[in-house]
Order: C-alpha cells, then sequence, then structure tokens
C-alpha cells in the first residue's frame, strides 16, 4: 500500500516536470503554459483512496465488534445460570378446629383456642376452618367433616373429643391432630395439656391475700377428675396463705352430664349462696356457666366488697364494663399459646405427636394483672410461683 503511493507521487512529479520542460521550449505566451499545470493539483484526491484503503480496514474492527455478541450471549447465558430458579408458590396450609359445644364467644376456653387459630391466620397465612357440634352425637362427624375439607392438622377443643380425635387418627394416618386437655396415644396426635392446679394455686392465693371475710369460693362446670384439679390448687393456694381460710366448693352437674359449662342461669345461682354465706371472692371453672358467676358479684356488694375470679382467658378483657371491676384477676390457661404452637410447628413440618404440657416452667398457665387489681401482691405471687417452679411446693392435682 506505501509502496503504490510512493509511485503515484513520482509519476505526478515526472508529469510537472515534462510540463515546465515543454513550456519552456514553446514559443508562445507562458502564462496559458503555466497556470494549467497549477490546476492539475485538484487531481490530489487520487490520493483518498488511501484514505478509502485505510476505510477499508475498518471492517476488520467492525467485524471485531460483531464478534462482542456472542460474548455477551455467553455473559447472559452464565448470568442466567447464575440466577435463582423462581420459586414455587408455597402449598396452603390448612388447620380446622372443632370446638366444645359452647362455641366461639364463651369468653373462656374456646374463645382461647379461637385466638390461637386467629393468630395463626394473621401471622402464618394458615387456611382456617371451624365447626363446633351441637352436642355429644355429632363430634365424631365434625372431626371427620374438617378432615374431607381438607385440614391437615385437626384440632379438638376439650377432652370430650377423646374418642372423636381416637378415631378419626386412625382412619385418617396422614392427618396431624391435636387435642387439649386429654390424651390420646397416637403418632399423629399432640396431647396439649396444663397444670391448672399450678395456675389455680396462684389464683387461690391472690384470693386468700384479698378475702375481707376469711372465706372463699370454688364452683366447678362438672365434677370430673380435670376439673377437680381447678378445684384442688385453688383450695391449696388459699391455705398457703392462710391456714384457716374456708373455701366453699360447689359443682353445677356431674358426669356424665356436661351442661354445667353451660348454664349460666345455675352458675348464678350458685354464686349467690356461696356470696350470702359469707364468701367474699368466687373463683368459677365453669366455662360459660362461669358469667353467671359474675352477674351474682355485680349484685352481691360493690367493688372491692365482693370479687370474682375469671378462668382461662384474662375474662376481665372480655365482660363488660358492669363486670370489669369485680373480676379480681383470672387463671391464664394459655390454650390460645398451646394452639398457635402447635399450629407454627406443623406448618413449618416440625409436627410431632406425644403428650406436650403446659405448666408454670414452660409459661403455659399463670395469673392476669388486668384492672390493676393485684399489683400490691404480685410480689407474693411470683415467688410463690418461683417456689412451684423450683419443685419447693408441690400443688396437689386433687382435693
Amino acid at each position: 500500500m506505501i509502496k503504490s503511493k510512493k509511485l503515484l507521487a513520482v509519476g505526478m512529479v515526472a508529469a510537472l516536470g515534462l510540463a515546465a520542460c515543454g513550456s519552456d521550449e514553446d514559443d508562445g505566451d507562458d502564462t496559458p503554459s503555466t497556470e494549467a499545470p497549477a490546476e492539475e493539483p485538484a487531481e490530489e484526491p487520487a490520493e483518498e483512496p488511501a484514505e478509502d484503503e485505510a476505510m477499508d480496514d475498518e471492517p476488520a474492527e467492525d467485524e471485531a465488534m460483531e464478534d462482542e455478541p456472542a460474548e455477551d450471549e455467553a455473559m447472559d447465558d452464565e448470568a442466567m445460570e447464575d440466577e435463582p430458579a423462581e420459586e414455587e408458590p408455597a402449598a396452603e396450609v390448612a388447620v380446622g378446629v372443632v370446638y366444645d359445644i359452647t362455641g366461639r364467644g364463651d369468653r373462656s376456653f374456646n374463645d382461647a383456642a379461637g385466638a390461637g387459630l386467629d393468630q395463626s391466620v394473621a401471622e402464618l397465612g394458615v387456611v382456617p376452618s371451624e365447626s363446633t357440634p351441637t352436642g355429644d352425637g355429632d363430634r365424631a362427624e365434625r372431626v371427620q367433616g374438617l378432615v374431607d375439607g381438607g385440614a391437615g392438622l385437626v384440632v379438638g377443643v376439650g377432652f370430650l373429643f377423646g374418642d372423636s380425635i381416637t378415631a378419626a387418627a386412625e382412619n385418617n394416618p396422614d392427618t396431624s391432630f391435636a387435642i387439649v386437655d386429654s390424651v390420646v396415644e397416637a403418632d399423629n396426635v399432640a396431647s396439649l395439656v396444663f397444670a391448672e392446679e399450678q395456675g389455680s394455686f396462684l389464683v387461690g392465693a391472690a384470693a386468700a391475700l384479698k378475702s375481707q371475710t376469711g372465706s372463699v369460693g370454688f364452683i366447678g362446670g362438672v365434677e370430673n377428675d380435670l376439673i377437680k384439679r381447678f378445684e384442688a390448687g385453688f383450695a391449696a393456694g388459699a391455705r398457703q396463705v392462710n391456714p384457716d381460710i374456708e373455701v366453699l366448693v360447689n359443682y353445677i352437674s356431674q358426669p356424665p352430664d356436661f351442661s354445667g359449662f353451660n348454664d349460666p342461669a345455675r352458675g348464678r345461682e350458685i354464686a349467690d349462696a356461696q356470696y350470702e354465706a359469707g364468701a367474699d371472692i368466687i373463683y368459677s371453672a365453669a366455662g360459660g356457666s362461669g358469667l353467671g358467676a359474675f352477674e351474682a358479684a355485680v349484685e352481691s356488694g360493690a367493688p372491692g366488697e365482693v370479687w370474682a375470679i375469671g378462668v382461662d382467658s384474662d375474662q376481665f378483657n372480655l365482660v363488660s364494663e358492669e363486670i370489669q371491676p369485680y373480676i379480681l384477676t383470672s387463671m391464664l390457661k394459655k390454650v390460645d399459646v398451646a394452639v398457635f404452637n402447635t399450629i407454627e410447628a406443623f406448618a413449618n413440618g416440625e409436627f410431632a405427636g406425644g403428650v406436650q404440657v403446659f405448666d408454670l416452667a414452660a409459661d403455659g398457665v399463670g395469673y392476669s394483672t388486668s384492672g390493676g387489681f393485684v399489683d400490691d401482691i404480685t410480689g407474693d405471687l411470683d415467688a410463690l410461683a418461683e417456689q412451684i417452679i423450683a419443685g419447693d411446693i408441690v400443688v396437689p392435682q386433687a382435693p
């Protein structure tokens, strides 16, 4: 390329030289002979092909640029390989809860279980289903109905579901079950039981510390072994504080009649009698019947003169403003915690069958402070709780 440029330049110089020699030899006017050659250098654009040739070389760069997309494609492929695969939507976690015959709205046991289910819906996104039997005759049907509806976990609220959960667990081995207040021996059943006597001991102590008459009362819904644990703990706690205190005890019904858990009128009647007999604080472990005992407190004296003690849930927050000043405290049986923890374990693939005990050490039972009526004695109650946890106080499970 460079060699051809040199030859072209030599040729142009020779041509100019010949033109000049010709003008010297020509006898005519020198002007035309000198101007014409001066214009010929306008042919210099003939050198442009050199630039064109240089431009001709540029496609090599273009070719290199054309090769770049291949690198980009490789990089894109690598990037795509590095990108995590899209996660498939998590499978729905379906949970069913079957309540005792009083259902939600009892402001006690069933509502506590319902609160645990509600929490799991809000925090875990589970898909809930709920059912309430009309009596003992359709308990098994209600349990199986939740299974047939797609629930992977079914929770039976109350010891009366013992037989129904036992049968359902055997017939549906791929479904998980939980039961509150009873023990079912099956690999796919979690039995959620509580140390009711320990929580009742603390509210019994509170009653003795607050009583002005030296007499307190206990009302049980049904006289069975479970409710006797409430009675035993309450009486033991009261006598721990005051060995001479009087504890009046009445039950609303006897097994197999379980109507005592849903008979507010009878609960009110018994509470009226206990207040009239001198009791100034009454503890009811009677489900929906306890509401009747609260109403009796309102009619029996001014706030602070007579008291009522709630059960299972913090009932101060569940009753009317008229009744609230009469709720000294409540024995907290944290069914909501047990139900939520069981659902959470199931949702996380960590469900395990077997007995799970919710006692003071596990924060499964306790007492409430809403209303501020026991604020002056919480130190005494907490000290007693520590002694129970340490084993220094052994609370009886039977009267």
